[in-house]
């Protein structure tokens, strides 16, 4: 019987770039982060390049080359330029600066359902209902939404969780309010890219500024849009907070990614991912504390799929690796430029990259009537790290032979997370209320991974 997976949304069902979602943003709470930050513009970062549907461990970072041909890379593995580390053949840019990031070989969970191995990975905490239709929203913030309640916005009015080109599906702030939700941005590859707010500000400029009752005009048609339960208070202090952000000359700077030399625009990749991940080096090198990138498909069209790389994966039939190979160029291009450029300008210490999906895929390769591909596989998995301070060119972990489960250093998504927080200065001990008043912790269990610090 065909194991039907309904899959992770797909990125034509959620790109839709409107108003400026920053709805619910509560007056007392943007005063308060604000004020207890007092940050300076060299607070660390974090770049999440997430790969939704969950990449091949296998066609990725942990090839297999020995094992039955049932279950190894259908890819060919290629060396590094650090001895020892080899990586997919579709990695060639990847493979030149293996000196510059580390893998981690051995992560591994329970669940093998998008929503909610996506909840595990994103929050850090475990679902405690499990919905295998993928439709699940978390019980708690993810760590873009943490960031932004302890960090809250940065000295210089940009938002602390930026997401591009729209949020994660699965997580949503809970009780830390809608206001520590993401800033969605929408896809700065399109022509004349602008995210919302800087629309609305170009509509202010000039004279217009000082129109005291048309910025409040256009605020409160902004407010009437976005907030349907009522919790933005229209107060002339909240507008003016409002109003700092839209039009703060550094708001707009960071997100002009046109300011960019037209050759490294190109090194990157004229496409969603390869401008999205410039964008996110803009944003995060001007202090926005989390940029979570949803990287999904880079383009649009049939040859174009996630990363759910199992047969039928967007209805499409065939052999996964074909799309594979077609999807795999486009990450090597944006990833490598990313790492080389936070390397070159000198923040690496300062932002650190991870690229990490829900989870892995199959071991066996399957086929059936739609094609050839690989399952859900939550039992290990790969993650990439680079920068942050940590060590670089080393792998952590190991599976077995065939890279069903780890044999070296088992890691969770947990172990992860917790060394997301040490980089950006959060205490994962420190609780916040639940709607019902119980103290919940940033993450209850997990630690920093020593091996790379």
């Amino acid at each position: 019987m065909l194991n039907q997976c309904c899959g992770p949304h797909r990125r034509r069902e959620f790109l839709q770039v409107g108003a400026l979602a920053l709805g619910g943003l509560s007056l007392s709470d943007v005063l308060a982060a604000r004020a207890a930050t007092g940050r300076s513009s060299e607070q660390t970062s974090v770049i999440m390049l997430y790969l939704h549907g969950g990449p091949s461990q296998l066609e990725t970072y942990d090839l297999k080359p020995e094992a039955p041909s049932t279950y190894r890379s259908l890819f060919g593995s290629i060396p590094t330029n650090v001895p020892g580390i080899d990586i997919c053949e579709h990695f060639p840019l990847q493979a030149k600066i293996a000196d510059k990031f580390s893998l981690i070989r051995s992560l591994h969970h329970d669940i093998g359902i998008h929503s909610d191995g996506g909840i595990i990975v994103l929050t850090g905490k475990r679902p405690s209902r499990l919905d295998p239709t993928s439709q699940s929203k978390s019980e708690h913030p993810d760590f873009g939404s943490i960031a932004s309640k302890v960090r809250g916005m940065t000295h210089n009015s940009l938002p602390p969780y930026v997401t591009l080109p729209m949020k994660p599906y699965m997580t949503r702030p809970t009780y830390l309010g809608v206001h520590h939700g993401p800033f969605e941005v929408g896809d700065p590859s399109i022509p004349n890219f602008a995210p919302p707010h800087l629309k609305l500000a170009a509509g202010l400029e000039g004279q217009g500024l000082e129109d005291r009752k048309n910025l409040l005009r256009h605020l409160d048609r902004l407010r009437g849009n976005l907030d349907q339960s009522g919790s933005l208070e229209g107060t002339d202090q909240f507008r003016n907070l409002a109003f700092q952000m839209l039009t703060a000359p550094e708001v707009a700077d960071a997100f002009d990614i046109q300011r960019e030399d037209p050759v490294l625009r190109d090194r990157y990749g004229r496409n969603l991912w390869g401008q999205g991940c410039l964008l996110a080096r803009r944003l995060a090198e001007a202090g926005t504390a989390v940029v979570n990138l949803y990287i999904d498909t880079p383009q649009t069209g049939p040859d174009y799929t996630n990363w759910d790389d199992h047969s039928g994966n967007a209805g499409r039939p065939g052999h996964f690796a074909g799309y594979m190979r077609t999807r795999l160029p486009y990450l090597d291009q944006a990833l490598s430029a990313l790492i080389e450029d936070i390397f070159q300008r000198g923040v690496d210490r300062k932002i650190m990259v991870v690229v990490v999906g829900e989870f892995g895929r199959t071991p066996r390769i399957a086929t059936n009537s739609l094609g050839t591909g690989r399952d859900h596989w939550p039992d290990a998995y790969s993650a990439l790290i680079s920068g942050g301070g940590l060590q670089m060119g080393k792998v952590v972990g190991a599976t077995n032979s065939k890279a069903e489960f780890p044999t070296e250093c088992p890691l969770t998504p947990f172990d992860l997370m917790a060394t997301i927080y040490r980089h950006l200065g959060i205490d994962p001990q420190v609780s916040f209320p639940d709607m019902a008043g119980r103290p919940i912790p940033i993450l209850g269990e997990g630690h920093p991974i020593r091996e790379l610090i």
